[in-house]
Order: C-alpha cells, then sequence, then structure tokens
C-alpha cells in the first residue's frame, strides 16, 4: 500500500531550490523504488538514434514519470478537462478520462479515415496507441519512442494484445526527427504532449511528411508560447523548473506551424485548449502542491500569456 505523500508547502521565493533532473515531479509525490524489472538505461547503442538530454533520459528512465500519482493511469499528459465537472471534487477516475479524453480529442481532429493506420511520435507508456487500437477501429498503431526504458514498460504493459494482435500494435525506438519508418506508411500521425521536448521542430515536421500518405494528417498537442516575445524563455524558466533544467522547451507555437509549412504541409491549423486544460490541471496538482509551488505555475503562466497549450493540425497534400 502506497503512503499518501506529505503536502508540499511552498517556499519564499527567494529559498525555492530546484529539484534535480531525478527528482522533478517524483520529489513532491509518492517516492518508490525503482522498478526491478527496467533495466538501468544505458547510452544509446544505437547509432541511427539521436543522443536523448539528461532531463529526458533521467524523467523517463530512472524516474519513471509514468508511474507518479499525478500522472495516473500512464497517460502522461495534463488531460482534456472539458467533460469534467470541477465544480465537484474530482478524484482519480477523472483525472484518467481527462488523459483519456485529451486523445479523443486529437484523434478527432486527426480526422481518421476508415480503419487507419497510425503513428504515434512519443508514445510514452503505449497507453494513447491502445486507445486509438481499440476505440477507433485502426488497422495498425505504431508507438514510437526515444527511451528505451519507455518502450519496455510498453511493451511488457501490453503485452497481451502485443501477443494476441502482433500484426496491429507495435512499439518502435526513434527520434521524432529521424523516424526508422517507411515512407508514406501512415494515414494519420499523432503526438500528445510530447513535442516540448522535441530538439528540432523542423526535423519532426520533415520526417512527418515524409511518413504520411499523400492526403493524410497530422495533430499535435503540447505547450508552447503564444509568440516569441524576447524573454519568453528565462519568465518561463523563473516560473517552472521543468523549463528551468531543459526537459521542456520554450517556443513559440508559430514554430511548429512554419516547420509545417516548410515540410510541405497544408491547411494548418492552430486552436488553443488552454480553458480546457489548464484549470482542470490546476485542481488536480492542488491535491499535493500548494498555491506558490512551482508546479501551479503552469496555471499562473497561462494568466500571464507566457504559456498555452495548443493543438496543431496539418495535412499531406493527395497529390505530391
Amino acid at each position: 500500500m502506497r503512503i499518501p505523500p506529505a503536502r508540499h508547502r511552498a517556499a519564499p521565493r527567494a529559498v525555492v531550490r530546484r529539484c534535480a533532473p531525478t527528482a522533478r515531479w517524483a520529489s513532491h509525490a509518492i517516492r518508490r523504488p525503482l522498478d526491478p524489472e527496467v533495466r538501468p538505461v544505458e547510452p544509446d547503442a544505437r547509432p541511427d538514434v539521436p543522443e536523448m538530454s539528461p532531463a529526458v533520459r533521467e524523467t523517463y528512465g530512472p524516474a519513471d514519470l509514468g508511474a507518479e500519482r499525478i500522472f495516473a493511469g500512464g497517460f502522461i499528459n495534463f488531460g482534456y478537462w472539458h467533460d469534467i465537472d470541477l465544480t465537484h471534487p474530482i478524484d482519480e477516475a477523472d483525472r484518467i478520462r481527462s488523459q483519456q479524453d485529451l486523445y479523443r480529442r486529437v484523434l478527432d481532429a486527426a480526422r481518421l479515415p476508415k480503419a487507419p493506420r497510425i503513428l504515434e511520435v512519443g508514445c510514452g507508456l503505449g497507453m494513447g496507441c491502445v486507445l486509438a487500437l481499440n476505440e477507433r477501429d485502426a488497422t495498425a498503431v505504431t508507438g514510437l519512442d526515444i527511451h528505451p526504458a519507455q518502450l519496455e514498460r510498453a511493451r511488457r504493459a501490453h503485452a497481451e494484445t502485443l501477443r494476441r494482435e502482433p500484426d496491429r500494435l507495435r512499439f518502435v525506438r526513434g527520434a521524432a526527427g529521424q523516424m526508422p519508418l517507411e515512407e508514406r506508411q501512415f494515414d494519420v500521425v499523432i503526438s500528445v504532449e510530447a513535442a516540448q521536448h522535441f530538439p528540432n521542430l523542423t526535423d519532426f515536421a520533415a520526417e512527418t511528411f515524409r511518413v504520411l500518405r499523400p492526403g493524410g494528417r497530422v495533430a499535435v498537442v503540447s505547450f508552447f508560447t503564444p509568440d516569441d516575445s524576447p524573454g519568453r524563455p528565462e519568465d518561463l524558466a523563473g516560473l517552472l523548473d521543468t523549463f528551468a533544467d531543459g526537459l521542456d522547451i520554450a517556443r513559440p507555437v508559430g514554430a511548429l506551424t512554419d516547420a509545417f509549412a516548410a515540410a510541405g504541409l497544408a491547411d494548418r491549423r492552430v486552436e488553443s485548449l488552454g480553458a480546457d486544460v489548464w484549470p482542470g490541471w490546476d485542481r488536480w496538482l492542488s491535491r499535493w502542491w500548494d498555491e506558490g509551488s512551482w508546479p501551479r505555475n503552469f496555471l499562473h503562466a497561462h494568466e500571464r500569456r507566457l504559456l498555452d497549450y495548443y493543438l496543431v493540425t496539418a495535412g499531406r497534400p493527395s497529390t505530391g
């Protein structure tokens, strides 16, 4: 039985200390031994997989972010709270539903064809892949992730599905900007709250265009700055530990749409989901963190127009 975490009280700003990369979220939640079934992450052995940043390597390796209670259900996203009543107490079932609903929102925006072939970039534990497989009648779903520990966890979590339907679900190691996949293979590419980690959006966009079939679509949700005003990265680093230590990268949402345009993707659209993400996420965080602690600053960053949560879609033209 897990012991409930001690409530994290906010320290005065002058004495707040940054978390080490491995402790960013976990230090404020439940501490637990590492999963004995996950081998320590070794330096990348495959020469075709780019090196991960230290923050990404630690957060999704030894720290095992998906096992924290704040990411109940293993989806590892902030959630889409549109259909959840925030005027009443929320529980873990609401939290899991919020994360599932974010995937549903993305899949709806992708305008799936009948029996699609779907690629998720930054699949983590593969929970969204299986949701798409089960709820959208996909012919096949491929989960791509750069972190070998995440892929091991995903394969273990979905071992029965992989055994039963090996042609419909697979997990592949690769980077967003260097996908070990064939050209024109997918009807849809999705990415759910992973783009804030991608080191190069131009490479991600080019690879997305390459693996999409003509007429295929991409749908991405993540958090970006609303514009490229000077000082945005510094402002966010002052508020949020994940920006300060390099886990999350501060970039304007226009950097992604520009990358899509340069890659040849058309029908580019941007929609803010902030009103249906930040209040619910902050409400959930309030179970563990008091006002003034760094995780609660996501909502404040949104209110100050430093950060927002966006859904970005585009399509590969039917010809070319």
